[in-house]
């Protein structure tokens, strides 16, 4: 390589042709035919050849002749169909170097010129010819016909953003304008984006999409899909994240609604005992529409006569049927301050295998007989029919709870049974609920519930009482069954039920996780032996799984396998995680709703723990838990009582801010 030599080299996908000024120690200082002065490796070269210019003429001229050069060598480009050559050679497979593919292009005599040309053209042209400085690689008919279909994707995906980030433009600034043809995929796009960001597998199409339309995809993707109606302003984006379907398929309803509608042959049922003269209420939430359990109570002078009564759902619902199968693959029915997705569907949840009143209707009943002193003395687990006669809410009960004969023998039950559970070691967490309703509106109306009051209390106690009875019952069979064991909590603050609010939210946090298994164990935070949960069938795939187990110990169906039992727990692991992550981000989505229009309020607030730069606390009003951070000069303890001001609060970023008040 000497000085004067015309040499290319490429440069951000270009082609530079430049001439030697200098070369020292494998560097060459170049003049380009752009007039600038480079210097770089010979190794970087494209191509070089013999052609020189005179080091000693004017610079102007120097470039005015790389032009020159420049300009010749890409007309030749014309003359060379790459194709028709691919089409001779491709058979081959061998690389082919660069004098040999200049003779197949430029049989006569060929140049310089014309070598730089074929690197030119097979530089810009990568279909068919895999490139390598001064040799080349014929593609295989495959690889041809692959990189057609990325160019027409590169193509598609180009247009897509092109024509997407303009609409969006237009639609995020209300200027009127034709949607594009793809608009649907566009909207899907986006929608992807918006709810699984980097995990979605269009996000960099989205993300182009956006840059094109001068949008930040954190803040006003989810405006632009408000705009175009894809998402209510208060859409429950979570439902899409988590692939909740608020709708059964067709044929589910079709089955669903054959059966609700059909004529049902139980009452004639010789294994069943007749309750229908026992006094039988439900007890439940004012919106409460699928009622699974009912209570009656006796007084027969010397003992009492308890009875729990859940709706027999295997009755209508047969395992592994379609309504069985879509049931378990929901494992839930989910219920948040502005939806209710039921597990099966609602002309069955809501009507045949609900406890209406008056309605006659297949249970199981537990019945219990008790001592005066509230003592179980025995029980029994029976096939029934029963017939509800009072649908009551915990609003009756508590105004009736005074006076009601029934009510107080079901209070007292209740209060002895939780002394025993007390005494045998279980932890009782009491805090209280906080009910947010949506009126059509979507007007937030927020309520603190008190979970000790009679109605709750007594409902919560004897469905506990006869989900351990029912546990018993099994494991007397050596029935396999979705048992729940729990060890000891971590730590024990507090015995009884008399504690702080603090030291309630405190234990809450040392409990150990319950564990699902076939057999039985004992369940340390309920101070019992066994338990399982079977009381909400309607509700609950695990609950009704375990009703099923116990109509086949009392001869009603075919029990399920230990294999059978450890498959559905394994089955129901995620979607139940999926149930309880969307009930909590839900209730607290519209509290935060709630809490927008009461900035600058002042609360109350409990300090639950230090982190680094900010106290954990809990606003015992809402029952919902922040950051508070750290103030200078003020050193705060757990368990304080301190007032807050709330300064901000978003409910769809999830953020509630609050500062020392």
């Amino acid at each position: 390589m000497e000085s004067g030599n015309v040499v290319e080299y490429i440069d951000s996908k270009k082609i530079i042709c430049a001439v030697v000024l200098e070369v020292k120690n494998q560097r060459l200082r170049l003049l380009t035919e752009t007039n600038r002065e480079v210097n770089l490796s010979a190794s970087r070269l494209s191509h070089k050849c013999e052609t020189r210019l005179d080091p000693s003429i004017l610079r102007s001229t120097m470039v005015h002749t790389l032009k020159e050069i420049a300009s010749r060598r890409n007309a030749l480009i014309a003359h060379i169909n790459i194709k028709e050559l691919w089409e001779v050679v491709n058979t081959e497979q061998e690389w082919i170097d660069l004098d040999t593919m200049t003779r197949l292009c430029f049989p006569e005599s060929p140049s310089c010129d014309h070598e730089s040309a074929v690197v030119r053209a097979f530089f810009s042209d990568r279909l068919y010819f895999k490139f390598n400085r001064d040799r080349f690689f014929p593609s295989t008919q495959d690889q041809v016909e692959q990189k057609i279909d990325q160019e027409k994707e590169t193509a598609r995906r180009n247009r897509m953003i092109e024509e997407g980030g303009e609409w969006l433009k237009n639609v995020l600034n209300d200027t009127p304008s034709s949607p594009p043809q793809n608009q649907t995929q566009i909207i899907n796009i986006l929608k992807s984006c918006y709810l699984f960001q980097k995990e979605s597998t269009t996000y960099t199409l989205g993300k182009a999409m956006l840059a094109k339309a001068g949008m930040d995809p954190e803040e006003e993707i989810f405006q632009v899909l408000v705009k175009l109606g894809v998402f209510d302003k208060n859409e429950n984006t979570d439902l899409y994240k988590y692939n909740i379907s608020t709708s059964f398929p067709g044929d589910i309803m079709q089955s669903a609604t054959e059966l609700a509608d059909s004529q049902q042959g139980f009452s004639d049922d010789r294994m069943r005992k007749d309750l229908t003269g026992l006094s039988l209420m439900t007890i439940d939430g004012q919106a409460t529409l699928d009622f699974d359990d009912a209570i009656s109570i006796e007084d027969h002078g010397d003992y009492y006569y308890l009875g729990i009564h859940i709706v027999d759902v295997g009755h209508f619902i047969k395992k592994g049927d379609r309504i069985d199968q879509e049931a378990l693959v929901r494992g839930s029915s989910i219920y948040m301050p502005d939806q209710k997705i039921s597990m099966i569907p609602p002309c069955l949840a809501e009507n045949l295998c609900s406890l209406k009143a008056g309605q006659l209707r297949p249970a199981i009943s537990i019945m219990v007989k008790l001592t005066k002193f509230c003592e179980i003395i025995d029980y029994e687990i029976i096939p029934s029919l029963i017939r509800v006669q009072h649908q009551l809410t915990y609003y009756d009960v508590n105004m009736i709870a005074q006076d009601s004969k029934e009510i107080i023998i079901l209070h007292d039950i209740a209060e002895q049974f939780r002394q025993n559970r007390m005494a045998a070691g279980a932890v009782q967490i009491t805090l209280p609920d906080i009910n947010v309703w949506i009126d059509e509106n979507n007007e937030v109306t927020v309520n603190k519930v008190n979970r000790e009051s009679p109605g709750r209390m007594l409902v919560s106690e004897i469905m506990i009482m006869a989900n351990w009875l029912m546990a018993k019952f099994l494991a007397q069979h050596n029935a396999p069954a979705i048992y729940r064991s729990q060890i000891a909590p971590r730590e024990r603050l507090y015995k009884g039920t008399e504690a702080s609010l603090f030291q309630n939210c405190k234990q809450r946090r040392l409990l150990s996780r319950f564990v699902l298994n076939p057999k039985p164990e004992h369940h340390s935070g309920l101070g019992l032996d066994a338990y399982v949960t079977a009381t909400s069938p309607i509700r609950k795939y695990f609950d009704l799984a375990t009703q099923r187990q116990i109509r086949a110990v009392l001869g009603l169906e075919v029990p399920y396998t230990v294999k059978e039992i450890d498959n559905i727990i394994q089955m129901l692991e995620a979607p139940m995680s999926c149930v309880s992550k969307l009930q909590f981000n839900r209730h607290r989505y519209w509290l935060l709703k709630y809490l927008e229009k009461r900035i600058g309020q002042k609360e109350e607030a409990i300090v639950l723990y230090k982190k680094r730069n900010t106290y954990h606390i809990v606003i015992p009003e809402y029952m919902i838990e922040c950051d508070l951070p750290v103030s200078s000069g003020i050193d705060l303890k757990p368990e304080d009582l301190i007032q807050i001001t709330i300064q901000h609060v978003n409910a769809k970023k999830n953020v509630l801010a609050v500062f020392m008040g």
